[in-house]
């Protein structure tokens, strides 16, 4: 290409190739620019996520920051592919006669399509001649093989059950098989369909509604009441796996708790039920039982509620400082107190809501306090002590604590208590600080048992869906909606605790659950479930 201070041709055709030339060398340099940010924010979030599969959730901070960074990846990613596709237009455009370098977008290496997917093979014929010398004696030396992900729209079909009648020649008595097995009785639909309507609605946030309208758009009629009349009959039908799950979580050493409110339909408005989950999950100690969560709903938050989920529990309840559990620490309790354990994440999520620059900038702070900043610093230093012994045995952990995390906490009391004698009792600060030093026994609880956890983040996650979904849901339709809620969010969140489909468990379940022992149900909860082979289902 022709540099700024040579003189340009007279050509009418030369000077509009050089333009092209020139166009096209712009739209190479914009798509080498949207490549390298896409590809460096597609590092910066993988990085991200890996620290936190180490690590663990650090702060809210770093939980915001992986959604922006998602969030910057999906802009970035579609405007490298516009400006890639607009670099080679530009290139084609500018012909063969000037010298424009093609543009190849730089990837992360993508991994191979999964081997348990069948293969369409579509063979593209080969030439019959030479190009070089036109001679027809060609022989086979190889082949590239280019594979495409593509999807199948969702396929419906009607299976018939025929039961041939038979008649006795000699007594005339007919004969026939017994009908078929249906999941719900004169149930019409089968188990992978009513696994579908059950994950949509509970574990994607889809009400029957939506659902109804996308069945209908693809020639299928299910009406609202026919959809919910299926919810109602497999909820009843789990019951027993529900129990099951919330006795083997209330068998645990240690339980996280927790609850959200759930807007509920009542006339001309709705109310606020609740959602109570508790959380079993002892990897933190290195323990092997199985995760499980148990949800249950009740009207309202009172604390005989969670007196009665929890009445037949003795162990360590890790929970935030909702006063309806107080009663449960009394020691005139029966079967006998259960061990408080505060959550420090809600201790320090005080302090960090004060210290948070990012909400200062954006004017919602209307001032950051130099005080919260240094609380937030103390207790990361003794979250960053509890990373490196998160998964080793409760004896390991405990002798790490009494090493290097007590002494951080007696300073951070020692501090915290100084400091609070010089504030007032109105500032936030010294609020912040009184939630932690008045019930610094079950904040400290941690350093004299190796299994009690640093937070109630457990628990957390576990209702984080529900959260998601009031936004799509908006609301339960009743009371016994709501119950119906706390049996298919247990056996969801249960089944993805243990790290699998559940959809293709609860379809399983269905299938075999009527004909399936009591003194065996056991075999059907998640942990001990195994998925049909993959291989022979695409066979």
């Amino acid at each position: 290409m022709m540099s700024a201070g040579d003189s340009l041709p007279d050509n009418v055709e030369m000077l509009k190739g050089l333009v092209r030339a020139r166009e096209a060398e712009l739209a190479h340099k914009c798509a080498e620019a949207a490549s390298a940010e896409a590809l460096i924010a597609h590092l910066r979030l993988t990085i991200e996520k890996l620290r936190r599969e180490i690590f663990g959730p650090r702060n809210e901070r770093k939980a915001r920051l992986l959604d922006q960074l998602e969030l910057e990846l999906e802009e970035l990613e579609a405007a490298a592919a516009e400006d890639d596709l607009a670099a080679e237009k530009a290139r084609a455009a500018a012909g063969d006669t000037t010298m424009v370098r093609a543009f190849a977008r730089k990837k992360p290496a993508r991994k191979p399509f999964p081997a348990h997917l069948p293969r369409e093979r579509i063979v593209i014929a080969g030439p019959s001649q030479c190009s070089c010398c036109g001679s027809t004696r060609l022989a086979k030396i190889g082949e590239d093989v280019t594979e495409t992900l593509e999807v199948i729209p969702r396929q419906w079909k009607v299976i018939q059950h025929v039961r041939e009648k038979f008649t006795c020649r000699a007594c005339e008595k007919i004969s026939q098989a017994p009908a078929p097995f249906h999941v719900l009785t004169r149930g019409f639909a089968g188990p992978s369909l009513l696994a579908m309507i059950l994950f949509e609605k509970y574990g994607q946030h889809q009400p029957l509604n939506r659902q109804s309208e996308r069945y209908g758009r693809e020639g299928v009629d299910l009406s609202l009441s026919t959809l919910a009349d299926q919810v109602g009959g497999c909820a009843q039908l789990m019951k027993p796996v529900y129990e099951l799950i919330g006795a083997h979580v209330f068998r645990a050493e240690r339980v996280h708790g927790d609850e959200t409110p759930v807007p509920v339909l009542a006339r001309h408005q709705t109310r606020k039920g609740r959602l109570w989950v508790y959380v079993r999950d002892d990897r933190p100690f290195a323990g092997d039982d199985p995760q499980a969560a148990v949800f249950f709903y009740s009207r309202d938050r009172a604390g005989e509620h969670a007196e009665h989920h929890l009445e037949g529990y003795a162990g360590i309840l890790q929970a935030d400082a909702y006063a309806g559990f107080n009663r449960l620490y009394a020691g005139d309790r029966v079967p006998g107190p259960l061990t408080e354990a505060a959550c420090w994440a809600h201790g320090r999520r005080k302090f960090f809501v004060l210290a948070d620059i990012a909400a200062k900038a954006r004017g919602k702070l209307p001032v950051v306090a130099p005080l919260a900043v240094e609380a937030v610093k103390r207790i990361d230093a003794i979250f960053d002590v509890e990373r490196e012994i998160n998964g080793r045995s409760a004896g390991e952990g405990l002798a790490v604590r009494r090493e290097r995390v007590a002494p951080l906490v007696a300073e951070l009391e020692t501090w915290m208590r100084g400091e609070r004698a010089r504030l007032s009792r109105h500032s936030d600060v010294a609020k912040a600080m009184d939630y932690m030093l008045k019930r610094w026994p079950a904040f400290t609880r941690f350093l004299a048992d190796g299994r009690i956890c640093l937070t109630n983040n457990a628990a957390e996650r576990a209702l984080r869906g529900i959260a998601l979904g009031r936004k799509s849901w908006l609301f339960a339709g009743s009371d016994r909606g709501g119950e119906r809620a706390a049996v298919m969010y247990t056996l969801i969140q249960t089944a993805r605790l243990n790290d699998v489909d559940p959809q293709a468990w609860i379809a399983d379940v269905l299938a075999r659950i009527n004909d399936h022992s009591t003194r065996r149900l056991d075999e059907l909860l998640p942990w001990n479930w195994r998925p049909p082979d993959r291989a022979s289902l695409a066979a």
